[in-house]
C-alpha cells in the first residue's frame, strides 16, 4: 500500500482538531422537537431538495415546496381516517420522489413510523405489522397485494385523492422524548425485535456534521434501502443537501451508479465494503469511466479494509472514512475529515458519544486488549427508547449503565479501535444485518428440513455470505438441485437479500444441553475445513454429507 508521510507539526494540528472537536461539543434539544417540521420545514420552498434518476432515463428534481406540500397532504389524509398520537402507521415504499414526504407527513400527525422495507417476504412483513401494532399501513398501488390479510386501513399514496387535499395541516406539538420511529432489527435468539427511537434521535445524528462534513448545497448519496436507516436520508437533508436517489433496473448496477453520481456531481456519499468490492470487480476503471466530484465519502456496516480504501485513494483521491454503529446506537466511531486515519480503523468516538472497551464486569480494557465496545446509557439524543413491547429486554440492553453493542474490538494506544467481531451471531452481508434465527425459521416450512443452522462465512464480495447447515427430514436424500430448492425458498419466505447462497447438510446439528443449536460449532466446522484442506464430504454423524454453493439470484 502507499502511503504518504505527514509531517509531525501536521499531525499534531490534526490531533488538536479531533480534541477541540470533542471538547467543544454540547448536545441541545429544545423543549419542544418534530422530526419532520425540523427537517421540512427549515427550507425554502424553491430549494431542490431531491434528484431522482431510474433506469428508463426518468430524472425529476424535487423542490422542497412540493415535499413541504405532500407532507401535509398526507398527515392531513391520515388524521382524517383517525391516526392520532402516539398511534403506528407503516410505510411500506421503495425509494420514490414522494417516499421521504409519507415519512415525513407520518411524524406531523405526532404517529409512530414503522418503516417497511418491499424486500422483505410477504411473512416477515405480516409480523412486523402485527408485532407494532400498526393500525394504518401506507404503500403504493403497485405493491397493495402485500397487505393482504392486514387488519387495518391501507392507504394506496398513489390515491389522487390525497394530492386533492389542501396542504393545510397543524404538525403535532411533539416532546423530544415522544416516540417517533420503529426499525426492526434481526436478532439470533427470537424474532425480530422493534427498536423504539424518539424525534430527538435526529439530534443524535452527528455524523453528518463531523464525518461527512455536509454544507448546504452539498449533493449527497446514500446507498441502502431508507427502511433500515432514516438518518441516511433525514440527516442530510435537515443539513440542506440535496439528495440523489438511483434506482436500477434490478439489483446493484455499479456503473449505472457512478454515471449518475458523475453526471449529478455528487459531493459526498455514504457506502458499504460491498458496494466498494462490487464496484471494484465490475468497474475497476472507475475514476477515469467515471470522474466525480467527491470531497467527503463516508463508509459503515462492515469493516473498511486497506486495500479498498487504496483502491478508492487511486481512482478518485478521496479517502474513504470508515464509522461504526448499531441499529439500536448509531454511530458510535467515527473517521473525520482532517484528522488522521489509520486504515482498517474504524476510528475514534464521534463528539458526544461516550464510548468504551469494558470486559464483562464493565471494567475498562487497557489498550490492546480487546472488550465489547460498549455506549453510556442516554448520553446522546440518539440514544433509544427501548424495545417495542419487550419491557424486560428493553430493561436489559438499555436499562443498566452501558449498552452493550455485543462487538468485539481493541483499542490502540492513540484511541483508534479496530474491530475484532461479533460477540452474538448476527451476519452483517452486504450491508445488511441478518439475524439467522428468521433465516432458520423460513428453511424449517420446508418438507425436506428437520432443523437448520444458519451461520455466516467469508465472503470477498459481501463481507459475508449466509450459510446453512440442513439436517435433513426421513425419506429425503441430499444432493445439489434440494440445495437450489432450498435455497430460493428461504429467499422466497424471508427476503432477498437474507437466504442462504451455500448450503451444507449434516446427519445432526451440534446442540447444546437445552437443545439450542451451537453456530458457534458450526463456524468452527467451516474453519477446520478451510485449515485442513477437507472436501466438505463424510458420512459420520455430525459431519457433512453434501456441499453446495447457489450462487443465482439477486445480491
Amino acid at each position: 500500500m502507499t502511503t504518504s508521510v505527514t509531517p509531525a507539526d501536521a499531525v499534531s494540528d490534526e490531533e488538536d482538531a479531533y480534541r477541540r472537536l470533542v471538547a467543544e461539543h454540547r448536545w441541545v434539544v429544545p423543549e419542544r422537537y418534530n422530526m419532520a417540521a425540523d427537517v421540512a420545514d427549515r427550507h425554502p420552498g424553491d430549494k431542490l431538495a431531491l434528484i431522482f434518476e431510474d433506469h428508463t432515463g426518468h430524472r425529476e428534481e424535487v423542490r422542497w415546496q412540493r415535499i413541504q406540500d405532500r407532507s401535509r397532504q398526507v398527515a392531513a389524509h391520515l388524521h382524517a381516517l383517525g391516526v392520532r398520537k402516539g398511534d403506528r402507521v407503516a410505510v411500506l415504499l421503495p425509494q420514490r420522489p414522494d417516499t421521504p414526504a409519507t415519512y415525513l407527513g407520518v411524524l406531523r400527525t405526532g404517529a409512530v413510523l414503522v418503516t417497511m422495507s418491499l424486500l422483505w417476504a410477504d411473512e416477515p412483513i405480516r409480523y412486523r405489522l402485527a408485532d407494532s401494532g400498526a393500525t394504518v399501513l401506507v404503500t403504493e398501488s403497485a405493491a397493495l397485494d402485500r397487505a393482504e390479510g392486514f387488519g387495518g386501513t391501507v392507504v394506496d399514496v398513489d390515491d389522487p385523492a390525497i394530492g386533492a387535499l389542501p396542504p393545510e395541516f397543524d404538525t403535532a406539538r411533539t416532546a423530544p422524548d415522544d416516540p417517533a420511529l420503529i426499525f426492526y432489527t434481526s436478532g439470533t435468539t427470537g424474532p425480530a425485535k422493534g427498536i423504539v427511537h424518539a424525534h430527538r434521535t435526529l439530534l443524535g445524528h452527528n455524523e453528518f456534521r463531523y464525518c461527512h462534513d455536509l454544507r448546504p448545497g452539498d449533493v449527497f448519496y446514500g446507498a441502502g434501502d431508507w427502511a433500515w436507516s432514516m438518518a441516511k436520508l433525514m440527516g442530510p437533508l435537515r443539513a440542506g443537501a440535496v439528495h440523489l436517489v438511483h434506482r436500477p433496473a434490478g439489483g446493484f448496477d455499479p456503473a449505472a451508479l457512478l454515471a449518475a453520481m458523475s453526471r449529478n456531481k455528487v459531493t459526498t456519499a455514504l457506502v458499504n465494503p460491498t458496494f466498494l468490492r462490487k464496484m471494484m470487480q465490475d468497474v475497476p476503471d472507475a475514476g477515469t469511466r467515471y470522474p466525480q466530484s467527491l470531497r467527503v465519502v463516508c463508509c459503515s456496516n462492515e469493516p473498511l479494509t486497506p486495500d479498498l480504501i487504496e483502491w478508492f485513494q487511486g481512482q478518485f483521491g478521496v479517502t474513504p472514512l470508515d464509522y461504526y454503529g448499531s441499529t439500536e446506537s448509531y454511530p458510535l466511531l467515527g473517521n473525520f475529515p482532517g484528522v488522521p486515519v489509520k486504515p482498517g480503523s474504524m476510528g475514534r468516538p464521534l463528539p458526544g458519544w461516550d464510548v468504551a472497551l469494558l470486559d464483562e464486569d464493565d471494567r475498562e480494557v487497557p489498550a490492546g486488549a480487546p472488550g465489547e465496545i460498549c455506549l453510556r446509557a442516554g448520553s446522546n439524543p440518539q440514544f433509544p427508547l427501548g424495545y417495542w413491547n419487550r419491557p424486560e429486554a428493553s430493561a436489559e440492553n438499555f436499562g443498566a449503565t452501558w449498552y452493550r453493542t455485543k462487538d468485539q474490538a481493541v483499542m490502540d494506544e492513540d484511541g483508534y479501535f479496530w474491530f475484532l467481531g461479533r460477540t452474538d451471531d448476527v451476519i452483517k452481508t452486504s450491508g445488511y444485518r441478518v439475524g439467522p434465527y428468521e433465516v432458520e425459521a423460513a428453511l424449517r416450512g420446508h418438507p425436506a428440513v428437520a432443523d437448520a443452522g444458519v451461520v455466516g462465512v467469508p465472503d470477498p464480495v459481501r463481507g459475508q455470505a449466509v450459510k446453512a447447515w440442513i439436517e435433513l427430514a426421513p425419506g429425503h436424500e441430499p444432493g445439489d438441485e434440494l440445495a437450489r430448492e432450498l435455497s430460493a425458498f428461504a429467499r422466497a419466505a424471508h427476503s432477498r437479500f437474507a437466504y442462504p447462497r451455500l448450503i451444507e447438510f449434516t446427519d445432526e446439528l451440534p446442540r447444546s444441553a437445552t437443545g439450542k443449536i451451537q453456530r458457534a460449532a458450526l463456524r468452527a466446522r467451516d474453519l477446520e475445513a478451510a485449515t485442513s484442506g477437507a472436501s466438505g464430504t463424510g458420512t459420520g454423524t455430525g459431519t457433512p454429507s453434501t456441499s453446495t454453493s447457489t450462487k443465482d439470484g439477486p445480491r
